[in-house]
């Protein structure tokens, strides 16, 4: 299944999931004005042409008190990439790897509990053999977040 194959009740149902995927099939079904076996079934077929991968916790406001965040652009020496994404997905730290397009060639973004440990970690990263260069940026609010 592609994503041209979704009608817009499948949006719909995959926006009220990004903003709480615990609700109940029938809360869902409420929301789309279809059944409950209607949305079960949706959901299903989602999850099995894995459009719907999983479903995961997004840690609260208490959990994240005085976390700090930061995206990490990382340039990457020619080759080196399998080995440098090896060694990055080694780091608890880091929350997600991205492939990007431009100058850089990832864009990691990183978690710590203070400006003193993050600032460690960007050096971590930085002396990864085959990171070339590294660039940060911190991360002071999430203004939207689906």
């Amino acid at each position: 299944m592609t994503r041209d194959a979704i009608d817009d009740i499948d949006r719909k149902l995959l926006g009220l999931l990004r903003s709480n995927a615990r609700l109940p099939t029938t809360s869902l079904a409420h929301a789309l004005g279809i059944s409950r076996g209607n949305t079960y079934a949706r959901l299903a077929r989602l999850e099995r042409s894995r459009i719907i991968r999983g479903y995961t916790v997004q840690l609260g406001d208490e959990h994240d008190k005085g976390a700090v965040r930061a995206h990490v652009m990382i340039k990457l020496m020619p080759r080196h990439g399998r080995a440098v994404e090896a060694r990055l997905s080694q780091l608890p730290e880091l929350v997600a790897l991205h492939a990007i397009n431009g100058v850089f060639d990832l864009i990691g973004i990183i978690e710590a509990q203070s400006l003193v440990e993050l600032n460690a970690l960007i050096d971590r990263v930085g002396a990864i053999e085959g990171v070339e260069n590294t660039t940060s940026s911190i991360l002071l609010d999430t203004k939207i977040q689906r």
